[in-house]
């Protein structure tokens, strides 16, 4: 879960061209071919009209929107050099490579980019950069935000008169344990710093002093669950790490502890979470769970001690603009010749998400 690195894309694309120009209108002046290759549905999401109006700035734009039925109009891309695209970019495989030959980079306005990225792509020495750190500011503030009123009992205590038992233990020097140093547990342990909250971190790619710069201490896993009161995941999605939380760690956990996932469902043995909640001696609030929802029977919707949100810590409405707005200055340092500040390497992703 090692952070992700800041380097020239001119490491990355050891061969740069001179970019082919186009007039961006009769008499106007000549500009790179960017193409914005997305969804019709997601692209109004994610992209308002001022983010068209800067692709229109910065080159001749090419609208490649396509309806999500249709496919990709590869057709259109012969002279396209960047990309902007976001939830929904088709695999950039021989084909579509052989569609766009000139293709030099990709600048996607969403977070994990597996979802596209092939052999073929790396082969090219195409840049890719990710709107990861962008996607990751929601989710963090998701995060703190449960941290915060879970320990004031917020849910639990909803519409009592204000003489019910103040049991709630606050925020005061409470312990808050984060498993993975990811772009997320980053943006979360630099909220958390605002707070009287002690900090507590596992993830095998920081080191101690690493973990006390971004305002933590450095644990093992098994100390960890042992010792917060509030444990939040942050670790990526892959497959050695499928249940990784499992029933000793969870088992170790205190009474009236909160185990918070907004990480993925996969990560985690749900078998032996729901074991440990049905003995209501810890709660748990889930964004996620696999599968996605869950099934309809499962207890995840019933338990008194689970609060189950759908899918929410992640950008949504306009915080997606955000994403956008990440992307567009990406491929505006791209076009300068810049150092980009989230790009992606075919290395990297065997620790991403």
């Amino acid at each position: 879960v090692a952070p992700l690195p800041t380097r020239d894309h001119a490491d990355i694309y050891k061969e740069s061209p001179a970019f082919t120009t186009k007039r961006n209108g009769e008499g106007g002046p000549e500009m790179p071919v960017i193409a914005l290759l997305a969804p019709s549905d997601t692209a109004a999401t994610v992209f308002a009209e001022r983010h068209l109006a800067r692709m229109r700035d910065m080159g001749a734009l090419v609208d490649a929107r396509f309806a999500g039925s249709a496919g990709a109009p590869l057709d259109r891309l012969g002279e396209v050099e960047c990309l902007v695209s976001t939830w929904g970019m088709p695999r950039v495989d021989a084909a579509f490579l052989a569609a766009a030959p000139r293709l030099r980079g990709i600048f996607y306005a969403a977070g994990s980019v597996k979802g596209f990225c092939t052999p073929a792509l790396w082969a090219r020495g195409i840049v890719v950069s990710s709107a990861a750190p962008a996607n990751a500011v929601p989710v963090a503030e998701y995060t703190v935000a449960v941290i915060v009123l879970w320990q004031k009992h917020f849910w639990r205590l909803m519409g009592r008169d204000h003489a019910a038992p103040r049991t709630a233990p606050g925020n005061y020097r409470r312990t808050v344990g984060l498993i993975g140093a990811s772009l997320v547990g980053r943006e979360t342990l630099r909220l958390l710093a605002s707070y009287d909250m002690d900090a507590l971190l596992s993830d095998p790619f920081v080191s101690a002093e690493e973990a006390a710069q971004l305002g933590a201490t450095k644990v093992e896993l098994p100390a960890l669950m042992a010792a917060a009161d509030v444990v939040s995941l942050h670790a990526p999605n892959l497959p050695h790490l499928r249940h990784l939380i499992n029933a000793d760690l969870l088992a170790r956990m205190k009474d009236g502890a909160l185990f918070l996932n907004t990480a993925r469902g996969a990560l985690v043995d749900e078998a032996a979470l729901l074991a440990e909640l049905r003995t209501g001696r810890i709660s748990a609030v889930l964004d996620v769970t696999d599968p996605e929802p869950p099934a309809p029977d499962s207890p995840f919707w019933t338990l008194p001690n689970v609060i189950y949100t759908p899918h929410i810590a992640g950008s949504l409405a306009q915080e997606c603009h955000r994403m956008a707005d990440f992307a567009l200055d990406e491929l505006e340092r791209f076009l300068a010749g810049a150092p980009l500040r989230c790009p992606v390497t075919e290395a990297m992703l065997a620790k991403m998400a």
